[in-house]
């Protein structure tokens, strides 16, 4: 056989069920083999869509997705959505054709291009050696969480290789099994950590992606320590159900959760950053609180805020190790959850609801969505002033009904993050949250949501502009010509690819979202909502700052 069949039953046999990308003739060959081997191929219509569609498929099952793309400019259209994803450590193995000869049009560094964004650069130059670089490029995916770019020059991919008979698959299954464990956390960082806990009068958890294995065990250790339980955005959802649940910490915190979350003495992040966007720049760490943290990497330990404290290991075991003892009230009482109860969620806020004249205020085609909206659903959203309403009104199930694909806050990733999200998970209705501005740039996917088959909500807030951009210059007085757009009929173009469409220019026109719900649901549903666009958000002054 040669190579290119050989990466691709290498990397069905390790255990990918998934790939996605465009295909070239650079990557043909690849495609079909995994194909060949049962490996469910998705075609996109973009390499960055693609990318982005494997990102969100990894995040959603917790499985190493394949991205194939053609050499040099299938790479490079493939470029922000790998940036995405290695900045998230998504494990991602992405098989890339390489034209080698300098004097190709297709030639470029693709190793320095791949490293600019923080991906892994290996590359299979002897037919000989194409097994142990294609099982270690899976291997590094999986083990060591990242987006690894596997480089098949041309020539290499035709070679006929000696890989024949049991060896390879014997080894393909020896790296599917061999999934090393967690580092173990040490009694000192255990007990220090004890003695944190123990000692907090208002102690709050606050779970990133790296926890979204560990609900029970949290629970449980919040329950024995009186803490209340709030997560980063990539985690939302992951307590719900929890009389404690604060939902999401940072910009799109309601005023009771930046309330608590600012009044706690001790907060703990367990597997997450407790970056800028979950502090507020810090701000959200009350004056003389402790912090603490609980990851796999060292390294995270302290990189965003300063931490008093860090444990090394896997969260579920170190949550495990520490629910010994007895039960304390901590920040927790009957008054609390009262005010948790009745305050807690966005929609518990107050505000004047500004739609009219021809457009619908955000908040409420929101409110109205989420009523409509079948409890299990997944909600992907994109980038840009709107992209808070989705994050904050519309409601989850649990950790998996959330995908927000925002390390690099590009603009123009949420609708093929859908796309991802619901080839993950068919059992749940896919949403796609998106701006005019993200939904122009991804368009050509609607054709892979047809296509596919996915009973898609791809909802558009369309204010006509790049509102980030309006709110963030328009009050120093700077002309805004370049960020205004004329409007267009999005209803109408989502129907040109087969979609069903609405268009809602006030609260009364979700009817026809109503009906759209009663079914069959055979075609998907563009909702085109003509938002108003006065009011800035909060959440993107608060990107803006760490520009």
């Amino acid at each position: 056989m040669i190579v290119a069949e050989a990466v691709g039953g290498l990397l069905a046999a390790a255990g990918v069920r998934a790939a996605f990308g465009v295909v070239g003739s650079g990557n043909f060959h690849l495609t079909n083999a995994l194909v060949s081997h049962g490996v469910r191929f998705v075609a996109a219509r973009h390499e960055g869509g693609a990318a982005t569609m494997a990102d969100a498929y990894a995040r959603m099952t917790g499985e190493v997705a394949v991205v194939s793309v053609h050499q040099g400019p299938g790479l490079t259209n493939a470029i922000t959505g790998l940036a995405e994803a290695a900045k998230s450590r998504t494990p991602l193995v992405v098989l890339a054709g390489e034209a080698t000869d300098a004097r190709s049009n297709f030639h470029i560094d693709q190793d320095a291009a791949v490293r600019a964004v923080g991906a892994v650069p290996m590359r299979v130059s002897d037919p000989a050696e194409a097994a142990r670089h294609t099982l270690e490029a899976f291997r590094v995916a999986r083990d060591e969480r990242r987006t690894v770019v596997l480089n098949l020059p041309l020539d290499v991919q035709a070679a006929e290789t000696e890989l024949g008979g049991e060896r390879p698959d014997r080894a393909a299954a020896a790296v599917r099994e061999s999934r090393p464990g967690a580092p173990a956390a040490s009694a000192e960082q255990l007990d220090g950590l004890r003695r944190l806990l123990d000692g907090a009068e208002r102690p709050v958890f606050v779970a990133g992606r790296g926890a979204r294995h560990a609900r029970a065990e949290l629970v449980e250790l919040a329950e024995r320590t009186g803490a209340l339980l709030a997560t980063s955005a990539v985690a939302k959802g992951l307590f719900r159900g929890s009389p404690w649940d604060l939902d999401v910490s940072g910009g799109f915190a309601t005023p009771l959760t930046a309330e608590l979350v600012r009044g706690a003495d001790l907060v703990v992040g367990w597997g997450c950053a407790l970056n800028m966007w979950t502090t507020r720049h810090g701000s959200l760490i009350g004056p003389g609180a402790k912090v603490a943290q609980v990851d796999l990497d060292l390294a995270a330990v302290g990189l965003h805020v300063p931490a008093d404290h860090g444990v090394v290991g896997d969260v579920a075991e170190v949550a495990r190790a520490l629910t010994a003892g007895g039960e304390r009230a901590g920040y927790r009482s009957p008054e609390l959850a009262r005010r948790i109860r009745e305050e807690g969620r966005w929609r518990a806020v107050p505000y004047h609801d500004e739609s009219g004249g021809g457009r619908v205020d955000p908040r409420t085609l929101t409110i109205g969505l989420d009523d409509l909206l079948p409890a299990e659903r997944i909600v992907a959203t994109d980038s840009g002033n709107f992209m808070g309403y989705p994050a904050m009104f519309l409601d989850v199930p649990d950790e998996r009904g959330f995908c927000f694909t925002q390390a690099f806050q590009a603009v123009g990733l949420g609708l093929a993050t859908a796309i991802g999200a619901a080839v993950a998970r068919p059992d749940r209705l896919p949403v796609a949250a998106l701006g005019d501005g993200g939904a122009f740039m991804g368009i050509a996917e609607l054709e892979t949501v047809v296509r596919l088959g996915l009973p898609m909500v791809v909802v558009v807030y369309d204010d006509e502009a790049y509102g980030a951009e309006v709110h963030h210059f328009g009050p120093h007085g700077h002309p805004l010509g370049t960020v205004r757009f004329p409007p267009a009929d999005l209803a109408a173009i989502a129907r040109g690819y087969g979609f069903a469409a609405v268009t809602v220019t006030g609260p009364a026109d979700l009817a026809g979202v109503a009906e759209w719900l009663k079914g069959p649901r055979e075609r998907p549903l563009l909702v085109h909502a003509k938002v108003t666009g006065d009011r800035p958000s909060w959440w993107l002054e608060e990107a803006f700052k760490g520009h």
